[in-house]
C-alpha cells in the first residue's frame, strides 16, 4: 500500500485500489524471479530451467489479464476522478511494460534451450558472460523502478530514468567486446548473434523499467515525462507540487 491508494471513504473503494497496487508488486516480484531464473539457467546450461522459466511466463499473462479485468470493474462501478484515475491509468501502463519485461526473460530462456538442448556447439562462458554481468544492472533497475511505484519515491524514479543511460553506455561496450570475438575466430559468428539478441533483451527490458519510473514521476506530478530529457525530468521532479 502507499499514501495514494490509502484513505478513500468507501472502504471497499480502498480495498480495490489496494488490490490493483499488491498486484502491480506482485508482477513485478514475478518477473524479476523469471529474469534470475533465465539468466541462471545460461550460466548453469540448464535447458530444463530454461523451459521451466518458458512455461511460467503464462503466469505473468495471466496476472497481466487479471489486472486488465479489475481496472475496468473499478472504472465501471467507480467512475474515478482525479488522482484515482491517474492512479488506475498508471497501473496499467506499469503492468504492460512489466509483462514486456517477462517476455524478454523468456526470450533468454529460449537462447538457453538453444545453445544446450540441440546438437550443436556450445558458446563459451567468456562469449556470454556480458549477459550475466548486464542482467545484474537490469535487474537493480526494475528493483528501483518497482520501489518507486511502491514508495511513490521521486528521486528512486529518477535514478532509474538516469541509470538507462549508463545501460545504453554498457550495451555497446558488449557489442565491440562481442566484435572482437568474431576478429579473432569466425567460427563464433553464430553464438555471437544470438548473445546479441540476449543482450538486446536486457537491455530492452531497462528501458521498461525506465518507462515506469516515468510513470511514477507521472502519477504524483500529473506530469508525462516519457519523451523528455533527463534534465527536463530532474526539473520537474524538483519543482513544488
Amino acid at each position: 500500500m502507499n499514501k495514494m491508494t490509502d484513505g478513500h471513504t468507501v472502504k471497499s473503494f480502498n480495498d480495490e485500489m489496494n488490490q490493483l497496487h499488491q498486484h502491480v508488486m506482485q508482477i513485478g516480484e514475478l518477473v524479476r524471479d523469471q529474469l534470475s531464473r533465465a539468466v541462471d539457467s545460461l550460466k548453469d546450461e540448464d535447458a530444463d530451467a530454461a523451459r521451466e522459466v518458458i512455461e511460467r511466463d503464462r503466469l505473468v499473462n495471466e496476472l497481466d489479464i487479471q489486472v486488465d479485468d479489475e481496472m475496468v470493474h473499478i472504472i465501471a462501478k467507480r467512475q474515478p476522478m482525479a488522482k484515482d484515475l491517474r492512479e488506475i491509468l498508471t497501473v496499467g501502463k506499469i503492468v504492460t511494460d512489466l509483462e514486456r519485461c517477462g517476455d524478454e526473460a523468456r526470450k533468454i530462456a529460449i537462447l538457453c534451450v538453444h545453445f544446450y538442448d540441440h546438437n550443436t556447439t556450445s558458446p563459451s562462458d567468456v562469449i556470454l558472460r556480458d549477459i550475466v554481468k548486464l542482467s545484474d544492472f537490469v535487474d537493480s533497475m526494475l528493483d528501483k523502478a518497482i520501489r518507486a511505484y511502491d514508495e511513490l519515491d521521486l528521486e528512486l524514479a529518477l535514478e532509474t530514468i538516469r541509470m538507462d543511460m549508463d545501460l545504453d553506455t554498457e550495451f555497446k561496450s558488449c557489442l565491440r567486446r562481442l566484435s572482437t570475438f568474431i576478429m579473432e575466430d569466425s567460427r563464433v559468428v553464430g553464438h555471437v548473434v544470438e548473445t546479441v539478441l540476449g543482450l538486446r533483451a536486457l537491455e530492452r527490458i531497462g528501458g521498461h523499467a525506465k518507462n515506469i519510473g516515468g510513470y511514477v514521476v507521472f502519477l504524483v506530478k500529473g506530469k508525462d515525462v516519457r519523451h523528455e530529457d533527463l534534465e527536463t525530468v530532474a526539473a520537474e521532479i524538483q519543482s513544488a507540487t
